[in-house]
């Protein structure tokens, strides 16, 4: 092959895969995603009614929080959302969270995750046509023009991409505005969050006569084509339901403490600040800072206001147990896991307490508490791969070696890591469990998901591509 057919070649492909680099991109976010249980609450509650409006089932939507300080959310196949944590960061109230997730929530109701390739296909059939006029040009000695329409192409598939992407986000935009009103919730905040957004664009220097080259349309105008549709709607500058503010208010604060500097979160919520949002942000700073003493102040003096409230009785006993006051953090783990009506990711740290504790006393009553905690927080959600190591702890230390492989397959599956380590622990799991229970075939599932990934991963390194 000649050196210009190979340039050609290489250029085509770079086109052919602009929306794989997209989706790739998704899932390595993924790899970051932060789990806390008061925070999925509140992102459940506050997109039901939303949901709803979008006659979408709540039970089959997830929303959940990546660890990304960039103001961004997307929604992926399986119904899922991802809000960045610096989106939450940056807005200024429920409204705007709420404005974005109307927004991504149209995004699946509309089902473009699955029909991404009605703007991916043609975009590829030009770069295909391009690339067979080039190759016949090449092959004729005229590799210049060979290569102009190559590129020409190239761009042209390119354009058509984007304007399919663009009119995509606009059509949802609108239909994000509908659930707003249809969910009786002030829309508004979808307006102030995009003026924040145009704001950014702003000081980037970014244009905004042409969005030929963007995949959304201009900040500015999607405000324009939103605030028709806003304005007209009864709830417009109603204001945020003063609860759900509260709640919002508590959350961001929790994660500005969690992700931030300390010194940068006890700037921004000073000792002079004792409203209970500044706690729970200090509470976090301190405990980052290894000054526990003072983080359990600010959590008793809001479980002085609020003695039931399960997330502050959480976080004391994150606290206590990360301070290696393992036995005190227990009390308040197991009335978190109780006022909480079992959430699951409570009871993983109560799980993970109860073993710490079992390993410190060898009492076999806690690792017996520890294992009936862990299989029941795994049973009501699967996806948390914390939560399956300690209970592959617990069964290592009871010296069930198939269940404690099970378990590890389980975490390792979940992960994302190297499936070859997912498949040796799947395969050790059902070479030792009795064949036909439950345990045996999710071991079995696992294997075989495992297996298919590896044979992918073998196609692509062999430059073929995957099924």
């Amino acid at each position: 092959m000649s050196h210009a057919l190979f340039r050609v070649l290489r250029h085509a492909l770079a086109a052919l895969l602009l929306v794989g680099a997209q989706l790739a991109a998704s899932d390595a976010r993924a790899q970051s995603i932060l789990r806390d249980a008061e925070t999925e609450a509140f992102l459940r509650d506050i997109g039901k009614p939303l949901m709803l409006a979008g006659k979408l089932d709540p039970q089959t939507v997830g929303i959940y929080l990546i660890g990304d300080p960039s103001i961004n959310a997307f929604a992926t196949l399986g119904q899922t959302v991802y809000f960045h944590s610096g989106l939450i960061v940056a807005a200024t109230d429920v409204l705007e969270v709420q404005g974005v997730l109307a927004h991504e929530l149209g995004h699946v109701a509309g089902g473009h995750a699955v029909r991404f390739n009605e703007g991916a296909g043609p975009a590829s059939n030009i770069s295909l046509l391009s690339l067979a006029l080039a190759a016949g040009l090449i092959a004729a000695g005229g590799a210049d023009a060979g290569m102009a329409v190559l590129m020409a192409g190239q761009q042209a598939a390119q354009g058509k991409f984007l304007a399919f992407n663009r009119d995509q986000e606009s059509r949802t935009d609108q239909a994000g505005a509908r659930f707003l009103e249809a969910a009786g919730v002030d829309g508004s905040g979808m307006i102030s969050f995009f003026r924040q957004l145009q704001g950014n664009e702003y000081r980037l220097a970014i244009k905004q006569d042409n969005s030929y080259n963007r995949t959304h349309p201009l900040s500015g105008e999607r405000i324009s084509a939103l605030e028709d549709v806003l304005q007209k709607s009864p709830y417009w500058k109603k204001g945020a339901d003063p609860a759900l503010q509260a709640r919002y208010q508590r959350i961001r604060a929790k994660l500005v403490g969690f992700v931030s500097d300390p010194a940068d979160t006890l700037k921004a919520y000073p000792l002079t600040d004792t409203s209970d949002p500044a706690r729970v942000a200090r509470a976090y700073a301190f405990h980052k800072s290894a000054f526990p003493d003072k983080a359990l102040a600010e959590v008793d003096a809001l479980l002085a206001k609020s003695p039931d409230d399960p997330y502050m009785l959480e976080l004391k006993g994150q606290v206590l147990l990360e301070s290696g006051r393992v036995s005190a953090s227990l009390p308040p783990l197991r009335a978190a896991v109780s006022k909480s009506n079992g959430e699951p990711l409570i009871a993983g740290m109560l799980g993970h307490a109860l073993v710490q504790a079992a390993d410190a006393s060898n009492n076999p009553a806690e690792l017996d508490e520890a294992e009936k905690v862990l299989r029941t927080a795994v049973a009501r959600d699967n996806q948390n791969p914390f939560a399956w190591l300690q209970l592959g702890t617990v069964y290592e230390r009871r010296g069930d070696k198939p269940r404690a492989a099970l378990a590890s397959a389980e975490r390792l599956n979940l992960s994302g890591g190297d499936p070859r380590l997912a498949a040796q622990s799947a395969r050790a799991a059902v070479e030792g469990l009795p064949k036909g229970t439950p345990d045996w075939i999710r071991a079995q599932d696992i294997l075989l998901v495992s297996q298919d990934q590896m044979e992918s991963m073998k196609k692509d390194r062999n430059g073929r591509p995957r099924g």
